[in-house]
């Protein structure tokens, strides 16, 4: 996972949500189909696909899909 497109990529492959990047900057209630199941899923995966643990806490800090990005490849 490189890009903002590849983080993207994997929410629609993996958790079949229906976003592209005119979703990334809104606010996580915004984005249709997200719910907290969503955002523990998608720690597994990123943990997964990345090899590195990532702080749950930080991922609930997020607002935005930006900001869960940020907060990925930060770790």
């Amino acid at each position: 996972m490189n890009t903002i497109d590849d983080f993207l990529a994997i929410l629609r492959d993996e958790l079949g949500l229906q976003v592209s990047t005119q979703h990334a900057g809104l606010k996580l209630d915004q984005v249709t189909d997200w719910d907290s199941v969503h955002l523990l899923s998608l720690l597994t995966i990123l943990e997964r696909r990345t090899g590195h643990s990532i702080q749950l806490a930080k991922m609930l800090e997020a607002a935005t899909l930006e900001e869960i990005y940020a907060a990925a490849v930060a770790a």
